[in-house]
């Protein structure tokens, strides 16, 4: 049984998705106490209840403790079963981190599977559909699954109400080096929005026009969905290179000027071109598990954030495998699987 501190580190929600999708694919079982025991409301909320259920069912796991507020789980796994699976998160509890945990488990099967995931596809504090679409899936790719992703309905917090269906083909995971993103194709900045006044997401794109002045005038756009889709606002900034597209978005809430979270965002954004590193830090969180189960490869990054050093550490536990973060003349890190060169 790995024992699993949920407050070291980062103290947050991934290190339970992460423990899931390793204990399917290494069959360990693992506990897990002071589950999110550095966020202000700790404990299991719904979304991380539905991932774990979503994991129970693909891979015939059993676990204890789960209810919502609960600060203690215990998880068995089962055989992954590869098949058809519909998971509600309800309101707007992210697909997307529901997504992240059972990936993983369902490339690694030996038959296709389809999911129908449906909650929140646009949330704070998780990635949403645009970046897993076009940042995350396109590196999985190259390392031999097939997996294509559709967003049949935007889904805002609080109001959720969303819908992505993933076909996944499975394969096993190749090891491959991600550390030169290539030249600069294409860049854009978007402003969705839905139910809410337009005089909002027309901000958002001013404002990042200002922070990214040497982007040409046809790369800003303001994209209006239907009212019943709201309400809510997302700012997205993408900039896509020959072998890597990185996703800034920047979420509408309350409280936060159009302004500021456009300000934030671009900032972000330049931050990133004007690096020479391959993935940003919410990419680098999401590529160290899939790595890891290729058992080497490397990518380069800007610098580690706590989600990405949580995630090695929950990565070694239950492969034994050290990954390493060394940062280059450039400035970048690169990340490697210790011993490996």
């Amino acid at each position: 049984m790995i024992e699993i501190d949920g407050s070291e580190g980062e103290g947050g929600g991934q290190v339970v998705r992460n423990a899931c999708a390793l204990s399917l694919v290494t069959g360990q079982p693992f506990r897990i106490t002071n589950v999110r025991g550095k966020r202000s409301k700790p404990g299991l909320m719904r979304q991380h209840v539905t991932a774990i259920e979503a994991a129970c069912r693909l891979g015939g796991a059993h676990c204890e403790g789960l209810t919502v507020g609960s600060s203690e789980i215990t998880f068995e796994p089962g055989r992954v079963q590869p098949g058809e699976y519909h998971f509600a998160v309800g309101t707007a509890g992210s697909t997307g981190l529901v997504f992240q945990t059972v990936l993983m488990p369902l490339v690694l099967t030996d038959a296709p599977s389809r999911l129908v995931l449906e909650g929140g596809t646009h949330n704070m504090l998780a990635p949403p559909f645009d970046f897993i679409a076009k940042n995350f899936v396109p590196i999985i790719e190259r390392m031999g699954p097939r997996i294509s992703v559709r967003l049949v309905r935007h889904g805002f917090y609080p109001r959720g109400g969303g819908r992505i269906e993933v076909d996944i083909t499975p394969a096993p995971l190749k090891p491959i080096e991600c550390v030169e993103r290539g030249a600069l194709l294409s860049r854009s900045a978007t402003a969705v929005f839905a139910g809410l006044p337009f005089d909002i997401a027309d901000r958002e794109i001013k404002t990042a026009r200002k922070f990214l002045s040497d982007w040409p005038d046809n790369a800003f756009a303001v994209r209006e969905l239907p009212a019943e889709q709201g309400p809510g606002t997302i700012l997205l900034l993408e900039a896509a290179f020959e072998h890597v597209t990185e996703v800034v978005s920047g979420f509408g809430k309350l409280g936060v000027s159009a302004e500021s979270l456009a300000k934030t965002s671009a900032q972000r954004m330049a931050g990133y071109v004007a690096s020479d590193a391959f993935a940003g830090p919410y990419l680098a969180d999401q590529l160290l598990l899939p790595f890891a189960l290729a058992g080497g490869g490397s990518f380069t990054t800007v610098k580690p954030s706590q989600h990405s050093l949580t995630a090695r550490d929950v990565i070694e536990r239950f492969t034994g495998q050290r990954w390493v973060f060394e940062q280059q003349p450039n400035g970048c890190h690169l990340v490697r699987k210790a011993g490996a060169r």
